[in-house]
């Protein structure tokens, strides 16, 4: 297992289908034998969607058990739930303190439900800002994305810059100098044809929010 940090996450809503496996759960076990790894079950993000509370903790269990069955080894990665984590909630209040409005909603999910005429809930909007704390409170130095997740990382890279500039005068972390712990780190997105987008029968991204 190497020194640098890889980190990702993903939402226990509903049976974990191809998408998942191709965009995060195959990744995250390849990443495991080259990085310390930090896996997240992401229910605060289901609660966009999810209000049945016993569904929810049951589809936790469910993707905790796909991925170890898949894999990852409880004994060499970090799993946990991502609200058994507070201080990440108090990472995204600030982040959304130092985080103008106009990069919220150039998300591309914020932007669907608009089009699309859905109902947005103020969790929605926010969507980018807790995953931008996701990935910061960790000081994760790479992320598994598949290509459908690019912008939510390079948002959090933006909000990092955001942060750093405001708090500490700096313009940020900088890959070519030593990191000194004194601000928040911006990692780097890590793609591959392994996690490209899995279209559903209907040509559209696989996702269990389409049905």
């Amino acid at each position: 297992m190497g020194t640098s940090r890889a980190l990702s996450g993903i939402k226990p809503t509903g049976m974990p289908h191809w998408g998942n496996y191709f965009g995060m759960i195959l990744p995250a076990v390849e990443l495991a034998e080259h990085y310390d790894s930090f896996y997240f079950i992401a229910d605060l993000h289901a609660l966009t969607t999810v209000r049945d509370a016993s569904a929810l903790r049951a589809d936790s269990l469910g993707i905790a058990a796909t991925l170890i069955a898949a894999g990852l080894d409880p004994e060499r990665v970090a799993l946990w739930r991502q609200s058994d984590i507070p201080e990440v909630c108090e990472l995204a209040w600030v982040l959304g303190c130092v985080s103008g409005f106009g990069l919220i909603e150039r998300a591309h999910a914020f932007k669907d439900a608009r089009a699309n005429d859905r109902d947005v809930n103020f969790g929605v909007v926010s969507y980018p800002v807790l995953m931008a704390a996701d990935i910061l409170l960790y000081d994760a130095d790479v992320v598994p994305v598949g290509k459908d997740q690019v912008q939510h990382l390079e948002m959090s890279r933006d909000m990092v810059g955001y942060f750093n500039a405001q708090f500490l005068g700096s313009s940020g972390y900088d890959a070519d100098d030593v990191w000194d712990g004194r601000g928040l780190k911006r990692p780097d997105a890590v793609t591959s044809e392994k996690t490209a987008i899995v279209p559903g029968i209907d040509g559209r991204k696989m996702s269990k929010s389409y049905d």
